[in-house]
């Protein structure tokens, strides 16, 4: 079930999702994905963590059986609804994994990436699957490189909290959604979970929010049940 939650329940809906999630134990590395390079990245950044797995494990753990346990791939088709003939960026596409499935919705797909070789990975799959609704775009760290206006729906998946300055990219963001348009975060809760990042990399929701807030998005719509172990804010 949807819900519209206002900034100042918040903190109550996150704290009641934390205390269903205290006994879980992470045991699993994150769909992590490379969108933006820290200058005095360590050991201590998501990104550093993310390095830590071969281009070829990463590959393995983004198209695994158990990503699509918890990721849930088609219940969040089915939030987005009917996005036949949108533009869709997909930022941190990674291995394209749902790039393609947005694209098989016959959505219009923008794949993207800062690395090299996940957009490769993905333009086999295009060439393979003939999946002529999907273009990649390699973007720099700093910025999604859209048009204005160009995309009806941004999606970002298990990446948000690789971002640095985050507010200055997703003003970036929102400039490049037409006016109908929306943003979608989908994020681990800042608790422990038997898959994702270390808590110390994860963001809560209201740390989320409060960026976008900053960035210029005032109405936000937060999900909290639809997947076991991810949040959702859709941001406009």
């Amino acid at each position: 079930m949807r819900k519209i939650i206002s900034i100042v329940m918040l903190i109550i809906i996150v704290g009641c999702k934390n205390n269903n999630h205290k006994d879980a134990i992470n045991h699993e590395s994150s769909d992590h994905k490379k969108i933006h390079k820290s200058d005095n990245s360590n050991h201590n950044s998501a990104n550093e963590y993310m390095r830590e797995s071969s281009f070829q494990e990463l590959i393995k753990r983004f198209e695994s059986p158990e990503r699509d346990a918890y990721q849930k791939p088609e219940k969040v088709l089915e939030y987005l609804g009917n996005i036949e003939g949108l533009t869709i960026m997909d930022i941190g596409a990674g291995t394209g994994y749902f790039s393609v499935k947005l694209a098989e919705k016959n959505a219009k797909v923008i794949a993207a990436d800062v690395d090299e070789d996940f957009q490769e990975f993905i333009k086999n799959r295009i060439k393979e699957n003939n999946l002529t609704t999907i273009e990649t775009r390699k973007i720099p760290y700093d910025s999604p490189n859209l048009k204005d206006a160009e995309a009806d729906i941004v999606l970002i998946v298990n990446t948000y909290h690789h971002i640095e300055n985050r507010t200055e990219y997703f003003q970036k963001v929102k400039k490049g959604t037409n006016a109908d348009g929306k943003l979608v975060v989908i994020d681990f809760f800042k608790v422990e979970t038997p898959v994702g990042p270390p808590v110390n990399h994860k963001l809560s929701i209201d740390e989320v929010v409060k960026e976008l807030q900053k960035a210029g998005y005032t109405n936000f719509t937060i999900n909290v049940d639809l997947l076991p172990y991810q949040y959702i804010i859709e941001a406009r």
